[in-house]
C-alpha cells in the first residue's frame, strides 16, 4: 500500500492514542479460542460480555481473529484533538453519528463476499446499527478493559513520548521510517507492506499515527478516507535501532526499565522488590504493564510465580534470545525461589 502525503498533510501529521482501536482489538482477541497472541486470555468478563446482543453485533462486524479483511471504519474513528480523558467519549459520539448510507456502504464492504448475518442486515435496514455498535463497544469497554486501561494508557503514553522526541531530534521522516518494519518513508510517500495493493493520496489531510498495545502484530490503516486517516502500529515490533537498552528509560520509565533489564533470569515479585528497593505493589504494577505489553512472560514453579523477559523484551533491551549479554552480576544474584501465593 502506498499513501502519498503532500506538504500540508505532512505538517498536520500527529500522534495520538485511540481507545476505540484498543477496545475493538481486545474484543477481537476475546473472539479467539487462543486469546490474544501476546496478552493471552482476555478473561471470563470479556467472554461473558460477548453474549450481550449489542456486543455480539460488533463481533459480527470485526474481522475474525487470524484473518485479513476489512473491519468497518465506523468502529475506529480517528482520535480527535483534545485531552485524552475525553477521546473515547468523542469517538463513541462519532460512531453513533455515522450516517445511515455510510453505515450501509461499510457493512456491504465488510461482507462483500456475501454471508451478511441476518441481525446485521436488520440493524442496517432499520437504521439502528450505528447506535447499537456504539452501545456494544461501550458495554465491552466497561466489562473487559476499563479496569486495565490506566496501565494500557501509561504504556501508550510512554510510546508517544519516544516518538515525539524522535520527531523533534531526528525529524518526522526518520521517525516514520523507523515506525515499524513494514512501514517506510520515501520522502513523499508512506509505504506499508500489506495484502492490499492500493495507492492513495492525502492532500491537506490530517494523518494520525496511533500506537496500539492490543493490536498485534500487523500495521492497520484507514487511509482512503481523508477525514478519517489513521495508521495504527503495534508496540514491540520496532526496528533494531529503536530498541537499544539505552533508550529504555525514555520508553518505559526508569523503574520499569530497570525491572525489565533485570529479568534475564526468572525472578519473583518479592525478589524484584528487594533488589530494586520498591514496594511489592509497585513492582506488581510494573510487571502487569510489562506482561500486557508482551515484554515479559510469567510461569509458575510449584508455589511461586516467576517473571522473565520474553523474546520481545530481549529485543527491546538489545539482546537476542539466548545471547549472553552483560549478565554476570544478574546471574550471581539470581535465585529461583518466589513468594508463595503470588498471582501477579
Amino acid at each position: 500500500m502506498v499513501a502519498h502525503l503532500d506538504g500540508p498533510s505532512l505538517a498536520r501529521l500527529r500522534l495520538a492514542i485511540s481507545p476505540a482501536w484498543e477496545v475493538t482489538s481486545w474484543l477481537r482477541a476475546a473472539l479467539s479460542r487462543f486469546g490474544h497472541p501476546v496478552h493471552g486470555d482476555p478473561g471470563p468478563a470479556a467472554r461473558a460480555a460477548l453474549r450481550h446482543p449489542d456486543v455480539a453485533l460488533v463481533a459480527e462486524l470485526v474481522t475474525p481473529p487470524g484473518r485479513v479483511g476489512y473491519t468497518p471504519d465506523l468502529l475506529t474513528p480517528k482520535p480527535p484533538l483534545g485531552p485524552l480523558d475525553a477521546v473515547f467519549d468523542q469517538q463513541l459520539a462519532a460512531m453513533a453519528a455515522t450516517p445511515d448510507d455510510e453505515v450501509a456502504t461499510q457493512v456491504n464492504e465488510r461482507f462483500r463476499a456475501g454471508g451478511m448475518p441476518a441481525r446485521v442486515r436488520a440493524a442496517v435496514e432499520d437504521g439502528t446499527l450505528a447506535r447499537r455498535v456504539t452501545d456494544g463497544l461501550l458495554h465491552f469497554w466497561r466489562a473487559a478493559l476499563a479496569e486495565q486501561w490506566p496501565a494500557v494508557r501509561a504504556t501508550l503514553e510512554a510510546e508517544l513520548a519516544v516518538r515525539a522526541t524522535a520527531m523533534a531530534t531526528v525529524g518526522v521522516g526518520s521517525m516514520l521510517n523507523n515506525l515499524h518494519p513494514k512501514v517506510g518513508w520515501t520522502g513523499g510517500s508512506l509505504t506499508i507492506d500489506s495484502s492490499y495493493r492500493i495507492t492513495t493520496a492525502l492532500t491537506g489531510a490530517e494523518l494520525v499515527l496511533a500506537p496500539s498495545a492490543l493490536a498485534w502484530p500487523q500495521v492497520s490503516t484507514q487511509l482512503c478516507d481523508e477525514g478519517n486517516a489513521v495508521l495504527v502500529y503495534p508496540l514491540g515490533v520496532g526496528r533494531a535501532e529503536q530498541r537499544r537498552a539505552g533508550r529504555l528509560d525514555d520508553l518505559l520509565g526508569a523503574s520499569r526499565a530497570a525491572i525489565l533489564a533485570d529479568l534475564d533470569v526468572p525472578r519473583s515479585t518479592a525478589q524484584l522488590s528487594e533488589r530494586h528497593q520498591l514496594a511489592p505493589a509497585t513492582v506488581s504494577y510494573h510487571l502487569g504493564v510489562l506482561l500486557r505489553s508482551g515484554l515479559v512472560a510469567r510461569s509458575r514453579e510449584r508455589h511461586s510465580v516467576l517473571y522473565r523477559r520474553s523474546a520481545h523484551g530481549d529485543a527491546l533491551v538489545g539482546c537476542r534470545p539466548g545471547q549472553e549479554a552483560t549478565r554476570s552480576a544478574s546471574r550471581r544474584n539470581a535465585a529461583w525461589v518466589g513468594e508463595p501465593g503470588s498471582g501477579t
